[in-house]
């Protein structure tokens, strides 16, 4: 640092070491619970340095202009204010991204999206930083901007990007879909829509940058992918990586919007241009231009089956729309065009999935991750192929439910469980919530298949449905994760560190790693180091992947320490003494104990004052690539499933919708720590029920309309009904302790079964989420 003390509050693994016991399979207390609970957890926004400036972005209100000219002048002559930076002040790459680097840091000439950053301000105040952005003069000139994704994949259509529109085309092909649509007994089609959800996390983006001593940086900030951080990071300051120090600082939600930048670069260029500590926290309305959100999707189903109501073939086309940059666009694409048919056994399939750019705000990465429009079409397609043959919608899914060894359109060969069937069967077989004894007024309470009325103008109605969700990364990734484990004695007491680059973002995975190391090295003592780039990367924090990466790699890097740690009893102790080999011991309880249980040494006695350590980087099974032309390739992992009954009260008049209760039946593969899983299950199931019935960003010729949390409706407490879970635990015998991700199916499931239910109710189509309460007046 030049000049300057920094002092900022605990990182997150300092605040989240784990002293309570609990090994695999337990729920032991989370130790961030508390401080959370009280108000004492130091999340990033509360970062703090000696002599630290405050950071202010101007972004654009065009969502599409070219820029003649930026007057910085009258903003450097505001008292306080330290620098201001355009693009021109970026030394080294002037664009970033996560997949494509097509993202400016600072708007290179053009603008292609209502809020993109123009300028930053380092001031001695934040109140002084954004007045003196809003002096900064820019001279635009305006163009219309294109925001319809479809018209934007027309021949002629005006380009986002010289490259063109079309960002990704991902086609899927198995079979003769042609032959078996002209045998199928019965066809539906349907057109559906998903509108632009947000990750609505409560704490905004922020960090804290601290120039060094040796011309790098220091960045505290809440993120979900240190490494990706920092290979950006470094490219557009010009730095190598090993100057660009990253820590993760508290986190206050995430749910895949914080895997893209967003003040990172920001903060770290105007703390290298005037030499002192920089920070940067971005408003409420800041932040919902200052991330991604969910892809809207435009939908296009056809299927095809026999009278018994077997799935003969699938047509669809799904698109994307991108917004401005890429994002994780591409990867959404294949994971919707994949899992386009969704847990079904389909011979025949024709799918294309479009991701494309507009002058939308940008989207990327959200819980569910494509999956999430592709299941809201297809299972609006099953409740239509249900009503058309005059069978149970769960009857439909159950004759055409995918089992262990189905081949998916892919040609991938499902090898473990998919228990689609069991999850449908015993959500059936759950017991309804009472019927109301009067019709309730629903303007009162916050706020199928087959239909109940209560009373004038109100109607009950229940609705199921299934979804899959790929865990892990995909397509021939390198998905792996770095972990570092050490064990030694510290006074006169066994002790493991555990450290990964892994991000806690809400999820738990701090006590998961301290678990693990319980259970696999026997030592109560656990400490968890703080999430940072000074060891290997852990990948993101997304995906449903940390718990089967990180965790992997944590308890094969505790099974080497463990082999080690023997190996020194059986050369320290002597073998007569032990009276066993190696592969017949373990530890326990800080003891060497055989197989029977016996007692044979103390770990302190073995270690002395040596420590064990080892480092392991841990992958699962190789992924492969798509053909580009037939989409056919092992691309996922693993596939975990969910399914969800919802039970909805409708005042049909005043087109109101009470959830009365969700069911969830999800398997899990084992349960690591049981209430976390419960707690993912139940979040889960929140955002799909906001994204059924209340949330949407509405753009309108590319301009955000509901930018705060007052227009922008979020499910609370008192729109959450209860919701029944049941969870199996059918084991991956791919995966360590047989789990399966566990974050993102929920959330898939949840919003279709809620509309399927509401359908039941009004007996209207209801083609699109959010629903409206026009949708269902008719008005």
């Amino acid at each position: 640092m030049t000049g300057t003390q920094a002092r900022t509050p605990p990182t997150v693994a300092e605040q989240l070491i784990s002293t309570v016991g609990g090994r695999v399979g337990d729920s032991p207390v989370r130790p961030d619970g508390t401080l959370k609970v009280k108000g004492e957890f130091a999340y990033s926004s509360d970062l703090w340095a000696e002599g630290m400036l405050w950071g202010a972005t101007l972004r654009s209100p065009h969502p599409r202009a070219r820029i003649r000219g930026i007057d910085i002048s009258a903003a450097l002559r505001v008292p306080g204010v330290r620098a201001v930076l355009t693009v021109d002040d970026v030394p080294g790459s002037k664009v970033y991204g996560l997949e494509f680097a097509d993202q400016p840091v600072l708007a290179l000439g053009e603008v292609r999206y209502q809020g993109e950053p123009v300028a930053i301000v380092a001031a001695d105040q934040p109140e002084t930083a954004r007045r003196a952005a809003g002096l900064v003069d820019v001279g635009y000139e305006v163009a219309s901007p294109v925001t319809d994704p479809r018209a934007a994949m027309r021949r002629g259509a005006d380009r986002v990007h010289p490259t063109g529109n079309v960002l990704r085309h991902v086609p899927v092909r198995r079979g003769d879909v042609a032959a078996a649509a002209a045998a199928a007994d019965i066809v539906v089609r349907g057109d559906y829509e998903v509108g632009m959800q947000d990750q609505a996390f409560l704490g905004p983006e922020s960090g804290l940058a601290v120039p060094a001593e040796d011309g790098g940086v220091e960045l505290f900030v809440a993120t979900q992918w240190l490494h990706a951080d920092r290979r950006q990071v470094a490219a557009c300051l010009g730095l190598p990586p090993e100057k660009v120090r990253l820590t993760l600082a508290g986190v206050g939600g995430a749910f895949g919007a914080r895997e893209d930048l967003s003040m990172q670069v920001h903060a770290c260029l105007l703390a290298l241009r005037t030499g002192r500590p920089v920070k940067i926290v971005y408003g409420r309305e800041e932040s919902f231009f200052g991330h991604v959100h969910r892809h809207p999707a435009r939908l296009s189903y056809e299927h095809g089956a026999t009278r018994d109501g077997r799935l003969r073939y699938v047509r669809a086309e799904i698109v994307l729309d991108g917004g401005a940059y890429a994002s994780t666009s591409a990867a959404v694409a294949s994971n919707a065009a994949t899992l386009g048919v969704g847990p079904y056994d389909v011979p025949n399939v024709a799918v294309d999935c479009f991701a494309v750019y507009t002058n939308n705000p940008p989207c990327g990465a959200m819980r569910g991750f494509g999956a999430v429009q592709a299941c809201f079409g297809y299972e609006s397609q099953l409740d239509r192929l249900a009503a058309e043959l005059g069978l149970d919608p769960v009857e439909v899914r159950l004759r055409n439910a995918m089992t262990e060894g189905t081949v998916v359109p892919t040609g991938q060969v499902v090898d473990s469980a998919a228990p689609v069937a069991e999850l449908l069967g015993r959500l059936r077989n759950l017991p309804l919530p009472p019927d109301l004894p009067a019709a309730p007024d629903l303007r009162e309470l916050p706020g199928g298949v087959s239909g109940t009325t209560h009373g004038e103008g109100v109607a009950r109605g229940v609705g199921y449905a299934v979804g899959m969700k790929n865990v892990g990364f995909s397509e021939g990734f390198d998905d792996y994760s770095t972990a570092r484990v050490r064990l030694e004695v510290i006074g006169g007491e066994p002790a493991v560190q555990v450290h990964t680059a892994a991000a806690e973002v809400g999820q738990g995975l701090v006590t998961v790693q301290a678990q693990i190391a319980r259970t696999e090295l026997g030592v109560q003592r656990v400490t968890i180091q703080p999430a940072d780039t000074t060891v290997g990367s852990s990948g993101s924090s997304s995906a449903s992947r940390q718990t089967y990466v990180t965790g992997g790699a944590v308890k094969a890097a505790c099974e080497q320490v463990r082999a080690e740690v023997l190996r020194l009893a059986g050369e320290r102790l002597g073998r007569q003494e032990l009276g066993h080999q190696p592969a017949d011991l373990r530890l326990d309880g800080g003891k060497v104990v055989s197989r029977g249980g016996a007692v044979l040494a103390d770990l302190a006695e073995v270690l002395g004052s040596d420590a064990v350590e080892r480092t392991v980087e841990w992958r699962h099974r190789p992924t492969y690539p798509l053909d580009p032309r037939t989409g056919q390739g092992r691309a996922h992992v693993q596939y975990a499933f969910a399914a969800h009954r919802a039970v909805v009260d409708v005042d049909v008049e005043l087109g109101l919708v009470r959830v009365v209760e969700l069911a969830c039946v999800q398997d899990v593969g084992k349960a690591i720590h049981p209430d976390a899983v419960l707690g993912q299950i139940h979040g889960g199931s929140a955002q799909g029920l906001g994204l059924a019935l209340m949330e949407e960003i509405q753009v309108s010729g590319g301009v955000v309309r509901n930018p705060s949390f007052t227009d922008y409706l979020l499910p609370t407490i008192l729109d959450m009904p209860p919701t029944r879970v049941d969870v199996l635990e059918l084991a991956d015998p791919h995966a360590p302790y047989g789990l399966r991700g566990v974050g993102e199916p929920p959330t898939i499931s949840s919003t279709p079964a809620i509309v399927a239910a509401v359908r039941a109710a009004t007996g209207r189509l209801l083609r699109r989420v959010p629903i409206r309460p026009e949708h269902l007046t008719g008005t």
